[in-house]
């Protein structure tokens, strides 16, 4: 998969549905965000997504995308993203991507970290 290509799928994961999550998400992902339940599996962050409101937009910054072993991609970069009528949201994000066939991939990992609040830990 080609960088282009590795930015415009994890877009989908920040925009998409539910149904998006179901085509896009390995059954045995894990995934790590800032709010309850911290941890989730794939079936529950399906089901989270599927009653939270989609983000509007995402922009991605300080990319970087590494190729450990053929078949896996771990991808790190910044993301900004919005929702209409809120506030906007950043968080320093992982995914790691996974080959199951030709141009058959799916996330097996995401983690989101906020950014540390002025004046607390580095």
């Amino acid at each position: 998969m080609d960088d282009d290509r590795i930015w415009r799928f994890e877009e989908q994961l920040w925009l998409g549905d539910a149904d998006t999550y179901r085509t896009l998400i390995d059954d045995e992902c894990v995934m790590v965000l800032p709010s309850d339940p911290h941890v989730l599996t794939a079936k529950q962050a399906i089901e989270a997504v599927a009653h939270t409101p989609r983000w509007a937009s995402v922009t991605f910054t300080d990319c970087k995308v590494q190729r450990p072993v053929d078949g896996l991609i771990v991808i790190a970069y910044q993301a900004d993203a919005a929702r209409d009528g809120s506030e906007g949201y950043k968080a320093f994000c992982t995914t790691t991507i996974r080959r199951r066939a030709h141009e058959d991939w799916l996330v097996v990992q995401h983690s989101q970290l906020p950014p540390p609040k002025a004046g607390g830990p580095a």
